[in-house]
């Protein structure tokens, strides 16, 4: 009998479970970032406490290597001082035109529909070490952000 016809049973033809990609480059947090790795760890161990099914356990388990592996590799940042932008900072600015004010946090406290992006978002990168009253480039265009005000979170 040919090999294309003969199937052993159902698990060779799953689609591999692979880790949770880490983001490359250094793990900066927040005091707040790192808190939030915390929390989401210990709620990871009492639902793996619980129990269940075969697969819920195998998911939870890669999901607690991921943020084990974030907790340890975590370097919180010095507290800005707000006279730049840094990371732990809110900035408001006008891009194209319009306002914006965003948080720069760490890659895993980062949520964009919350206002906070990543520092190493291209955005964030184009911000980071402007002051007050500066005008930075981006995109491309020389003079794209103006930075209207910086505050420490």
């Amino acid at each position: 009998m040919s090999v294309a016809f003969r199937r052993d049973g159902d698990d060779e033809h799953l689609e591999p479970k692979f880790e949770i990609p880490i983001p490359p480059g250094p793990n900066l947090v927040t005091p707040r970032g790192l808190a939030l790795i915390g929390k989401k760890l210990a709620a990871l161990e009492v639902e793996l406490a619980k129990g269940g099914e075969e697969a819920q356990i195998n998911a939870l388990k890669r999901e607690l290597r991921y943020w084990t592996t974030r907790q340890i590799t975590a370097e919180l940042v010095p507290a800005p001082d707000g006279s730049v932008v840094a990371i732990g900072t809110r900035v408001g600015f006008i891009l194209n035109g319009k306002r914006r004010d965003l948080s720069i946090v760490g890659d895993d406290e980062a949520d964009p529909t919350q206002g906070s992006i990543a520092f190493s978002a291209p955005l964030a990168r184009a911000l980071i070490g402007g002051e007050e009253g500066e005008f930075l480039p981006f995109s491309g265009k020389d003079d794209a952000i103006e930075v209207l005000e910086i505050a420490v979170i």
